[in-house]
């Protein structure tokens, strides 16, 4: 998914779903402002692009919240106001501080609820660009965003309008573990999920990345996502190669077979083969990712270990466990796993030497 944004350092960079990497998660930042016109817009909207590029003055941006402020503006006039901050945000990090400073989000934010749907595209979408900067997203957050913007993401007319929103609520979860629970809290995962279903490839791909960093900012929203239905999904593109979605959706499961529920959903919709079979022909980071899961799943669980072993998981693994290419720590949890396997009543992990468990 391509963005023209600055890639914030609090999150991976990296992103292959058709070979290895060097990075330790599949997930790149999600798609951000992609504008799109008809052709005869397209030559005003080009120079407005490229004026909006450079940085804005501080009396430019005022009377742009100005006019959004405004109780007698019209609605082409909002639609330019906004759309111009949408822009001035899009493509400059200075711009997005003063923005935010001038008090714009409050208004942004309001746009989210007014009947006009191409207002609601670009008050989500300007909220999206301003996120980018982490110095913004506490300032979105305390000026009520996420729950317009899950609304947003549930009833936005167009579909970039949605995939937007979701993005936002990404960035926005990403401030601290209390955001990513009232992200929560505020049912966006439900949503997410639906999007991962049924959504076209960016929108899956924005689904995926936003529950993986709900997931990991706040444990009780594991939960909210296998209540949600995510565990079918995750497994069917990790099935579908052409998804281009493997390792992402390898990435968010094991995050949910974390804990007792996410371990039983991901059995009980078919997960031990898919895991076994990505163990077996992956490549070395699905290798790897399946590795990790099918640990989470066995660990503890005697009639879980003897359904992986059932499966055929052992010769794969004893493979990876001998691999010149395979990291020594991948190498050792493959073993752990292996003599797991051939004494599935045996202690768990949690109780294992301790140096092993260090070693792994």
């Amino acid at each position: 998914m391509d963005s023209d944004a600055s890639i914030s350092p609090r999150r991976p960079s990296c992103y292959s779903d058709s070979g290895d990497s060097s990075c330790s998660e599949p997930f790149s930042e999600c798609g951000s402002d992609d504008l799109s016109f008809n052709p005869a817009a397209a030559a005003g909207i080009h120079r407005l692009l490229l004026s909006c590029a450079a940085e804005a003055s501080e009396d430019s941006i005022s009377s742009l919240v100005a006019e959004l402020e405004s109780p007698s503006a019209s609605v082409d006039s909002l639609r330019r106001a906004a759309m111009e901050l949408r822009l001035l945000a899009k493509h400059n990090p200075d711009n997005r501080i003063r923005i935010a400073a001038s008090g714009a989000v409050r208004p942004l934010v309001a746009l989210l609820s007014h009947a006009d749907p191409l207002l609601q595209e670009h008050g989500i979408t300007a909220l999206l660009n301003l996120s980018i900067c982490d110095e913004n997203k506490a300032i979105i957050v305390e000026a009520g965003a996420i729950r317009p913007l899950v609304r947003s993401l549930k009833s936005a007319a167009s579909p970039a309008a949605r995939e937007n929103a979701a993005c936002a609520l990404l960035r926005l979860s990403q401030l601290d573990g209390a955001a990513a629970a009232a992200v929560g809290r505020a049912g966006a995962i439900p949503l997410l999920v639906s999007l991962l279903e049924t959504g076209g490839p960016r929108g899956k791909k924005d689904a995926a990345t936003a529950l993986y960093a709900l997931c990991s900012g706040a444990r009780e929203n594991r939960l909210r996502s296998v209540e949600a239905g995510a565990v079918r999904p995750l497994l069917d593109l990790m099935s579908d190669p052409e998804s281009g979605m493997v390792d992402k959706a390898a990435y968010v499961l094991h995050s949910l077979v974390g804990f007792a529920e996410g371990r039983s959903a991901a059995v009980e919709e078919g997960g031990i083969p898919v895991l076994v079979e990505m163990v077996e022909v992956g490549t070395s980071r699905q290798k790897e990712i399946a590795t990790l899961s099918l640990l989470q799943i066995c660990d503890d669980n005697a009639v879980y270990r003897t359904m992986v072993a059932r499966e055929g998981a052992i010769p794969p693994l004893v493979a990876l466990s001998q691999s010149s290419s395979a990291r020594t720590k991948l190498k050792t949890k493959a073993e752990s796993l292996i003599e797991m396997l051939r004494q599935p009543r045996s202690a768990s992990l949690r109780a294992r030497p301790a140096a092993i468990v260090a070693a792994e």
